[in-house]
């Protein structure tokens, strides 16, 4: 009896991703090696390299990376890499999971390392400084604009997909197949993955709600309460879409979970780096302070930056964001921020 139909799609698509090729996660923060967790716990061969020598054997005689991601347990089917050759080779996709100021340089060491078959995916968020390149734009100025590239985001916090925790995301890509293929490798019963062809509307997301974040944790620090939080949400969720539109995203796109479904999850717990940088702000920390506490890296302090370049570039009116970038960069009180915010002219909901 042949198998049912269902069945025999998945298989196929299994076949598609690659499923029996190693993949390659480059990156050995939280979110890395929660990714890489996640593929090997769906049956897929996976190799994880990060810089860090020292940690990376420390994380392959642990069997888990106790530093960032205690909870969660390496499948068998996880091995360490110290060499970035020897993690990418015979690899069918490779995922990349460093912050965004290392992206271009990562993709220029591994630029002679890709192989015409190999398809590139990243989970980096943020506009790139000083250009203001999203990070499909980065990745074509460094490799051409024929490979086959993927962004993964959405409201996913490492602690939980390396837990095992139930967690859905979306993967854009413009190859379709690239995009499915990708999301049925990494989907299992606890992690379900979305597809998308809107790359650049899931990239202005994911830079844009680790600034609004910030604000969210200023406002909480400073006593602003729920109604306040509730408008930088809801208003910062314009403030995306407009600045999306603008750079040719799609504005569904902000509806799902790489949109809104991200900036609530940011603004509103506080396993949100981004979130509690700016409750440290709010206790009267200094910028300096404040990323000490944190202890990783916070997207969203030089995301502030770029955003008010990129939102002057493209004419785009952004009021929440150009508060935060004022509080972090111009030093202006986060209670005279929201005092100008409230005091601007009335206008429609809809603009």
């Amino acid at each position: 009896m042949s198998p049912p139909a269902t069945d025999r799609q998945d298989q196929a698509l299994r076949a598609e991703a690659g499923n029996g090729s190693p993949v390659a996660v480059l990156g050995a923060g939280s979110w890395g090696t929660a990714l890489a967790i996640q593929l090997a716990r769906s049956g897929r061969p996976t190799r994880l390299w990060g810089r860090d020598r020292a940690r990376l054997a420390a994380m392959a005689r642990d069997r888990r990376n106790d530093r960032y991601l205690a909870a969660g347990a390496f499948p068998q089917s996880l091995t360490l890499e110290p060499e970035l050759s020897e993690a990418m080779r015979s690899a069918r996709d490779v995922l990349i999971a460093v912050p965004s100021h290392a992206f271009r340089s990562l993709l220029g060491a591994i630029a002679p390392l890709l192989t015409a078959e190999m398809r590139l995916a990243w989970a980096t968020k943020g506009f790139e400084q000083p250009s203001g390149l999203l990070p499909h734009q980065v990745a074509r100025e460094v490799l051409g604009p024929n490979r086959a590239v993927a962004v993964l985001s959405g409201p996913t916090f490492a602690r939980e997909v390396g837990a095992g925790l139930p967690t859905a995301m979306t993967i854009a890509s413009s190859d379709a197949a690239f995009a499915r293929a990708l999301a049925q490798d990494i989907s299992s019963a606890q992690f379900r993955a979305y597809t998308s062809t809107d790359i650049a509307g899931v990239e202005v997301g994911g830079a844009v709600k680790n600034v609004l974040a910030v604000g969210a944790g200023l406002s909480d620090g400073l006593g602003f309460g729920a109604n306040t939080r509730v408008a930088l949400i809801t208003r910062g969720l314009a403030e995306m879409v407009r600045l999306g539109v603008a750079l040719g995203a799609q504005r569904d796109t902000f509806m799902g979970l790489a949109g809104l479904g991200d900036l609530v999850l940011t603004c509103t717990d506080d396993q949100s780096r981004n979130r509690r940088f700016g409750l440290e702000l709010a206790a009267g920390k200094t910028t300096e302070q404040a990323l000490a506490a944190i202890g990783q890296v916070v997207e969203g302090y030089p995301a502030a930056k770029a955003l008010h370049a990129v939102a002057a570039r493209a004419e785009v009116e952004m009021p929440l964001c150009e508060g935060v970038y004022r509080v972090l960069y111009e030093g202006i009180p986060a209670q005279d921020a929201v005092r100008t915010l409230m005091t601007r002219p009335i206008r429609s909901e809809t603009e």
